[in-house]
């Protein structure tokens, strides 16, 4: 796939979750079957809400959910209070898949994932499976694995390519990046300058900021950026 498409793509993702998440939606299914494409627009659309749900704090919920190559470690450990950070990584891992075209964590069971995930990422300090599920008490059983360099594992991609994905593939969701920060990351730069597809379509809208994002990126001391992304966009399309 070019990588101006995953461009368009990921960059409509980290859109999507923005907005329902201000509503305290949380997806639990991200994963490419669950992405419509308009191929000639490059649009993109969230679909298949079957297994959505509005988190809030202090209460329980499932931890066996999210298809299992795009399941976020958190809930690998069983944990049944989690944030919508567990879509940003189940995001992450449909960005590695459209730069590798094949899935970066292809687990053949759900302890088999975790393994997959460690052999990446490396063994998870007992810091980080704390953040991720307090209650885990088999920490000891794992392997001391180091993290491979992500340049090793996207060795011909750029590094403002990895910068994005790796912070969006963390251990600590709360570290995971907020998917309208990611929409300001230097990876999507290009989108700014660009008016229509390959194919002479006209893009759908990029930057059409609603007050609700607006207030989101107050709240994330990153309004001027979004500003900027808007701004530039508009003066280069007049």
């Amino acid at each position: 796939m070019p990588l101006q498409h995953v461009k368009f793509y990921i960059y409509q993702i980290c859109r999507s979750l923005s907005y329902i998440h201000s509503l305290g939606i949380c997806h639990r299914d991200i994963k490419p079957q669950n992405l419509l494409i308009n191929p000639g627009t490059h649009e993109l659309k969230l679909c298949d809400f079957g297994s959505a749900k509005v988190l809030v704090e202090g209460e329980a919920n499932v931890s066996y959910i999210c298809s299992r190559y795009y399941r976020a470690p958190e809930l690998l450990f069983g944990a049944i209070e989690y944030t919508g950070a567990i879509d940003m990584w189940s995001s992450g891992c449909v960005m590695a898949e459209l730069l590798l075209s094949q899935p970066i964590f292809a687990g053949e069971s759900a302890i088999d994932q975790l393994v997959e995930i460690i052999k990446v990422l490396g063994t998870p300090s007992r810091d980080e499976v704390n953040l991720m599920n307090p209650d885990y008490d088999d920490y000891k059983k794992f392997p001391v694995i180091k993290a491979k360099a992500w340049v090793n594992i996207f060795p011909s991609c750029q590094p403002v390519v990895i910068d994005l994905i790796s912070k969006m593939l963390l251990y600590s969701p709360n570290e995971r990046i907020h998917p309208l920060v990611a929409c300001t990351h230097p990876f999507f730069d290009e989108l700014r300058n660009i008016t229509k597809t390959e194919e002479g379509f006209p893009l759908p809208p990029l930057f059409n900021f609603s007050n609700t994002e607006i207030q989101i990126a107050q709240k994330l001391s990153i309004l001027e950026k979004l500003n900027n992304h808007a701004n530039n966009s508009d003066s280069e399309k007049k």
